[in-house]
């Protein structure tokens, strides 16, 4: 899922805990998402491309077991919540943090291709609904899930809004006969990683603000 619709989902861990800051909401659900962008960028994980990158469906998240895998997901949470909850006391926040980590696999199940592991170092099929591989469908179930994280928190216009843009900023990325940037990442996997943490940084920094 693009980084706008998982800033989104931060919305409702801030719906349903409301005593956690928004700040803690936007980084438990990136989390894995930073990771992976550190670990590609260094080359412990890795991300390919077609030839011509026409949508999302030609960007492959070829090995990323360490950031995105089942089980490390499942570690992240448990350390999280010991961490802050058993470390710091701080009970809500712990399981909104754990909540918030696993939310992000959660969602990338349903998006992703098979490329997601179950542990790292294990040799066994990978998992994935493949929503992407249909990339039309996908831009709407994106679209209508970042518009259903506004409506449970209750939002303002402008952050609707802002949902609403972001989304329609990547659409050439889902809309094969829409041109757009994605052209430029063929062959250019860290142009990749570097536009996902542009994106994440960018879509934290606005729903933070008008949260």
């Amino acid at each position: 899922m693009f980084a706008i619709n998982h800033a989104a989902t931060a919305l409702i861990i801030k719906k349903a805990f409301a005593d956690v800051s928004i700040i803690a909401a936007l980084l438990s659900v990136q989390l894995i998402e930073m990771i992976w962008v550190v670990l590609n960028f260094i080359g412990v994980e890795r991300t390919t491309t077609e030839e011509n990158v026409r949508s999302v469906s030609d960007v492959h998240l070829e090995y990323m077991p360490f950031s995105h895998s089942v089980a490390t997901t499942v570690g992240f949470s448990v350390v999280a919540w010991v961490i802050i909850g058993v470390g710091f006391r701080a009970a809500e926040m712990a399981t909104a943090v754990a909540l918030g980590i696993a939310s992000h696999l959660a969602l990338d199940l349903v998006s992703h291709a098979r490329d997601i592991a179950i542990a790292p170092f294990v040799r066994s099929k990978k998992f994935g609904l493949g929503l992407y591989e249909k990339p039309a469908a996908a831009f709407v179930f994106e679209l209508l899930y970042g518009v259903f994280c506004w409506w449970v928190y209750k939002g303002s216009v402008t952050l609707l809004w802002t949902i609403i843009l972001f989304n329609l900023a990547n659409a050439s990325f889902f809309l094969r006969g829409l041109p757009g940037p994605e052209r430029f990442l063929a062959r250019r996997p860290k142009l990749v990683t570097t536009v996902v943490a542009l994106q994440i940084l960018a879509t934290a920094v606005l729903v933070g603000l008008m949260s």
